[in-house]
Parts: structure tokens; C-alpha cells; sequence
């Protein structure tokens, strides 16, 4: 063959390759919009395939779901989501908002805002939010994305902060998330994990605050020809300014700190201020930013030169309330200030004739001085009036609950059991603690396993199922509670038959569920009814929720097929933990 026949097939070779190649890269779609246009095909079904006679919904009130159009697929093609997990993890999709009035979400986010979500709520919550999604209709995605992002600075959420960085390269006010994360190892005195931080700083965020603290950590890791040349960029580029370079300047050894005056209207400044300026010394005010008083608190910069100031004593007790301080440096100070013997002595009667300050030092110092229980819980509890009086329950709470936790049960004097275990605070861990199975009781027995242990087979459920139901059904006596319903509802939910003689439609008559949740269901607003979940629980565990409120709330997540927020609530409510 001629080299010219050889140059021209070849020529022809790479042409039919190029071709080729076009014609399938303009065949490929966003694997997002493709697996979320079969998830609306497959949603095509009624809420209620299975429950035709159910004492809630019913042929005439349960409708086919809302068919998801491929035009709204289509006008979703150039929006953005945002989120750490695949939607598809907890049954959701990107449209999971489509029928949900963005405004409601902004209302009901801000209510729980408000709440110390128990840790089952917070679950719930962070899965819901933090899935990826389109935003709601009727609110501004980027709007959407802010009550996220706020909801993860306000609540320290670290380790989802960093994950949320990880999934999201882009996406607006990356800033801000950003230089949280800084400003939080900074306020906790841990400048070298803070600096190692800003591997999440992309060359695509151009903000000085940030810049600076890029160029503080090359100082800080002694590579100082870095970061002058990156100083020299900062101040051509006209982003610099005179506090920030005499204090570079100085740390780089090439002039005297001309820095007289602590700045604090940030984070970055006023760490620079104080490992710049010779004997540093700041006087902390209820104004103080928070990250400010965190950092004071971390390195240990909180002294009470004068301890007859009660302005300050009585601010660093605001900050503790708030959790801006280290409780425990409250009751340092109160061992502090002075009282003569007879004032210890007598402190039950003392106390009342001197201010609110003092008053909580004085029965304070006669607690450590009492060696007698019953003496020991009456100070305790009067302590905790005095600070319950002064708005400052939660400076106490922890500090009372380790106290309590330090008594042998056989010193607690009777009258003082119940009182003493309402107030001694339950670890949140509660798998460390062992299940008590009860197999006469349908929710109390070894079939709930199959709720909270991970790929417990659906055949041995079974199995079990019809065992504990022969010893139940011995008893003619039995009576089916809510959380037994629950149980039963879910399994049948997820397949598993249950025996004949159980009349679970007849049995759930007694159980209603609110109209406004039932709407949501219809609509097919999981991730707003997630939300509502999480309200109504709340600050409580579920484990403290009353057996009706756990039956409907399965009942409903069950309709939903959102059976990860159903297990986490069984999961919680229903063993028996000693």
C-alpha cells in the first residue's frame, strides 16, 4: 500500500472517530435530571396501594399522586441544588419541594430555629435539608440555600460544614461558610487545624479576610518569603490595610508593632491583636461577638483581676448562659469571693441579705464545705432556685446533674429520689446501653430489630412475627397499643404478612391522625412533612413521646415510603433500655 493510500485512510479513521464521538456526547444527559425522571415515573401510584380499608384514608380520599411533567423536569434544567446527600438515600428526589410553598418552609424552619432539638429531631432534620434538592416554588434558591448554610453556622455543625464544602465546589456566599470554618478554630485556640482549613479555600474565592488569613498561616508555619510575596500582592491589589500589615510586618520581623489599640470587628483582627500587642488585656461587654468571647475562653484570657466587680461577674455569667464561656469558670469565680465563718456557717440564712451575685457564692462555698447528703441536696436545690430566679438555668443544669450523678443511690434520702433523677441529664448515647426484649409484648419483643439492625432479613421477621403472635394471642386479655400498631403497620408496610386473626383495620379506628398532616401525605409534600415531624418532636426524645403521637407519626412516614425517619423513630421509641 502507498504511504499516500495510508495517510488518506487514516485521515478517514480519526473523521469517522470524531463523529462517533459527537453523536454520543450529544446523547448524554445530567444523571440527576435522568434518575429523577424515572423516580417520577415510578411515583405514578396511589398513596395507599395496600390500605383500601384503612380507618384514615379510603377510596374515596386517597388520589393518585401529582405526575411530575416532563416540562418541569425541563424547567429545572439551569437551576442549582445544593446539599451533602443523594436524595435517593432517604427516598426523596430533586423535586422533593415541587409542591411545597417555599414561604412555608422559610416559617417553619425558623420555628425550629427557635427549638434545642432532641437528637432524633435533628436527625431528621439535617437528612431533610441537607438532601440534594431543587428549592421550593415561591422561594429564591439562593434564599433556599441560606437557611441551610445559616442553620449549619448557627448550630456549629463543623463536620458538616466540611462535607458540605466537600459536595458543593460552587455556589453563592461561599465566604461566608468559609471563613466560619476558619473563625472557628481560631476561637478555639487551635490555629494549626485551623490553618490546615484553608485547603477549602479554592482560588475561585477572592475575599481579603480570607486572603489574610492565608498569608497569617504561612507566618505561622514559617514559610515567611510566602507570605510576603503574597502580602505584596495583597496590598498592590489595594485589599489590605494599615492594622493588618504592621501586625505581618512585625511577625515577619521587619518592623516594630505600631498596633497600639486592640481591634475587635473580627475574628482575624483581634487574634492578630493579641499575640501583637505587649501586655494584652480585654475587658469583654455584652456586645462582644461570640467567636471573640469563645477565643478569650480558649486561651484562658478571662481573668477577674478584681473580684468585688459584679458588672463583669455578671457578664461573664451572660456569656456562660449563652454558652460563650466555659460554665465551669462561673464557679471558679464564686470560690473566689471572700465570706467570714459565720456567714458559711449560717449561709441559709445569710444569703437571703445579700445581692443575687453573692448569694449564689455564698451557698456555693457552704455546698463544697458540707459533708452530709441530705445537707448537700437541700444546698443543691436551693442553688439551683437562686439561678432559676436569675434567668441562669442553663450556667447550672449540667454543673447540678454531674453533682447528683456523684451520690451513692443509698445516701439519697426518699424524699429526694424523684427530684434527684428528674434533674440528672440522660446521656444521648443510648446504645451503649442494653435492649431488654419482652416477647409478651408485641413492641417491647425481638422482632423490632428489624427496625434498627442494618439488613436484619425480612424472612426471619416473619418467622418471628408468627412465633410472638402465637404467645400473645394466649392472652385473652391482650390489648394492642399504639406502638404496637406502629409495628404491625410498618411491617405490613414493607411486605410482611401479618396473621389473620389480627384485625389491624378494625384496631386502628382508635387512632386518628391530624387533617393538616393527612393533606400533606395527599399532596405529596415529604419533605415539608419531614419538616413538620421535627416540629412536633422537638426538644423531646421520642423515647418520651406518648404512644399515639409515635403511631401516627409511622403511620404517616410509612404513606411517604420514607422508611429511614420511620426506622430512627422506632428505633428510639420503642426499646426497652436498662
Amino acid at each position: 500500500m502507498k504511504l499516500s493510500d495510508l495517510s488518506k485512510n487514516l485521515f478517514f479513521l480519526l473523521i469517522f472517530i470524531f463523529v462517533f464521538k459527537t453523536s454520543f456526547a450529544e446523547q448524554e444527559v445530567d444523571i440527576w435530571d435522568n434518575k429523577n425522571k424515572k423516580n417520577a415515573n415510578e411515583e405514578i401510584k396511589q398513596i395507599e396501594n395496600d390500605q383500601n380499608n384503612s380507618s384514615i384514608f379510603n377510596n374515596n380520599s386517597v388520589k393518585p399522586k401529582q405526575i411530575i411533567q416532563e416540562e418541569a423536569f425541563n424547567e429545572n434544567d439551569n437551576k442549582q441544588f445544593y446539599g451533602i446527600w443523594d436524595p435517593d438515600k432517604y427516598n426523596f428526589d430533586l423535586t422533593m419541594w415541587a409542591n411545597t410553598d417555599g414561604q412555608n418552609v422559610k416559617k417553619i424552619v425558623k420555628r425550629i430555629n427557635k427549638l434545642n432539638l432532641s437528637e432524633t429531631a435533628e436527625i431528621i432534620f439535617q437528612n431533610t435539608m441537607f438532601s440534594f434538592s431543587y428549592a421550593p416554588e415561591n422561594l429564591l434558591e439562593k434564599d433556599f440555600l441560606d437557611l441551610k448554610v445559616n442553620w449549619l453556622i448557627k448550630n456549629n455543625k463543623d463536620d458538616l460544614v466540611e462535607k458540605f464544602l466537600e459536595k458543593n465546589e460552587e455556589f453563592p456566599n461561599k465566604k461566608k461558610i468559609i471563613q466560619y470554618l476558619v473563625d472557628r478554630n481560631i476561637s478555639s485556640a487551635n490555629i494549626k487545624l485551623g490553618c490546615e482549613k484553608v485547603n477549602f479555600i479554592g482560588k475561585d474565592v477572592k475575599d481579603p479576610y480570607l486572603e489574610k488569613f492565608k498569608i497569617y498561616c504561612l507566618v505561622f508555619n514559617n514559610k515567611k518569603n510566602q507570605a510576603q510575596l503574597l502580602h505584596d500582592i495583597l496590598k498592590e491589589q489595594k485589599k489590605s490595610d494599615k492594622f493588618f500589615d504592621n501586625s505581618i510586618n512585625f511577625l515577619l520581623g521587619l518592623e516594630e508593632n505600631k498596633n497600639q489599640n486592640i481591634k475587635d470587628d473580627n475574628l482575624l483582627n483581634f487574634y492578630l491583636s493579641s499575640i501583637t500587642i505587649p501586655n494584652f488585656k480585654y475587658e469583654p461587654s455584652e456586645k462582644t461577638k461570640k467567636t471573640i468571647w469563645e477565643y478569650l475562653n480558649a486561651a484562658n484570657l478571662i481573668t477577674v483581676e478584681d473580684i468585688s466587680d459584679k458588672n463583669k461577674i455578671r457578664t461573664l455569667e451572660l456569656a456562660a448562659q449563652k454558652d460563650q464561656i466555659n460554665k465551669n469558670q462561673i464557679f471558679n469565680i464564686y470560690k473566689k469571693i471572700p465570706f467570714d465563718i459565720n456567714s458559711l456557717v449560717n449561709a441559709e440564712n445569710v444569703y437571703q441579705s445579700l445581692d443575687d451575685i453573692e448569694s449564689r457564692a455564698l451557698i456555693y462555698q457552704r455546698f463544697l464545705l458540707s459533708d452530709n447528703s441530705k445537707r448537700k441536696l437541700d444546698l443543691l436545690f436551693l442553688l439551683k432556685d437562686l439561678f432559676k430566679k436569675a434567668k441562669l438555668v442553663n450556667v447550672y443544669s449540667e454543673f447540678l446533674s454531674d453533682r447528683l450523678k456523684e451520690f451513692d443511690n443509698k445516701e439519697i434520702p426518699k424524699e429526694y429520689e424523684k427530684v434527684v433523677e428528674r434533674n440528672i441529664l440522660q446521656d444521648s448515647d443510648k446504645q451503649k446501653k442494653r435492649i431488654k426484649y419482652d416477647d409478651k409484648t408485641l413492641h417491647k419483643s425481638k422482632l423490632i430489630r428489624y427496625f434498627f439492625e442494618e439488613d436484619y432479613p425480612v424472612k426471619k421477621t416473619q418467622k418471628e412475627l408468627d412465633n410472638i403472635f402465637k404467645k400473645i394471642k394466649r392472652n385473652r386479655n391482650y390489648f394492642y397499643s399504639a406502638k404496637d400498631l406502629a409495628v404491625l403497620d410498618s411491617l405490613k408496610q414493607d411486605g410482611i404478612k401479618l396473621p389473620k386473626e389480627i384485625e389491624f383495620e378494625n384496631l386502628s379506628k382508635n387512632y386518628s391522625v391530624p387533617n393538616n398532616l393527612i393533606d400533606l401525605v395527599k399532596k405529596n409534600e415529604k419533605g415539608f412533612l419531614a419538616l413538620k415531624i421535627v416540629e412536633i418532636i422537638g426538644e423531646d426524645e421520642v423515647s418520651n413521646l406518648d404512644s399515639e403521637t409515635i403511631y401516627f407519626l409511622t403511620y404517616l412516614l410509612n404513606r411517604l415510603e420514607l422508611k429511614e425517619f420511620r426506622n430512627t423513630i422506632l428505633s428510639s421509641a420503642l426499646p426497652l433500655r436498662t
